[in-house]
């Protein structure tokens, strides 16, 4: 899978920056990939923890609001994220993925994991969103 051509993004600031890219995305689904680049390490020469959380927040952020209609996008607010640092990258890449669990109207949940491109599992999260409203859409 991957993300349908008529529902891609133009990459945002923070997204521009640290260099990641949305990879899948469905209902229900998303995949976020980073490249483990210099500038995302901390002292100890080792992807930073908010890194990982970034990627987790995102994944599970877009998990939740998939519609599948480039004019009618689904934002959301992350309201708790609970991130468990598992184990540190052998690879080159980060891969976090998530999906929606569960909710309702107005939020709903998701979980997620960030693994290496050689498949060893880093981060695991869980986070609550809000849905936000249409008239408080970005632009």
């Amino acid at each position: 899978m991957s993300v349908p051509p008529d529902l891609e993004e133009p990459f945002y600031p923070l997204q521009r920056h640290l260099g990641y890219r949305l990879m899948d995305w469905s209902e229900g689904a998303a995949t976020i990939e980073q490249p483990l680049l210099t500038h995302l390490e901390n002292r100890q020469g080792l992807p930073h923890g908010g890194v990982h959380a970034t990627l987790l927040d995102t994944a599970m952020g877009y998990a939740g609001c998939f519609t599948g209609d480039p004019d009618r996008k689904q934002m959301a607010l992350t309201l708790s994220l609970t991130i468990n640092f598992v184990s540190r990258p052998k690879g080159t890449r980060l891969i976090a993925t998530a999906r929606k669990i569960g909710g309702g109207k107005s939020t709903y949940f998701a979980e997620g994991e960030v693994r290496d491109d050689l498949g060893e599992l880093i981060a695991t999260g869980s986070g609550v969103f809000r849905y936000r409203k249409a008239d408080l859409s970005v632009g």
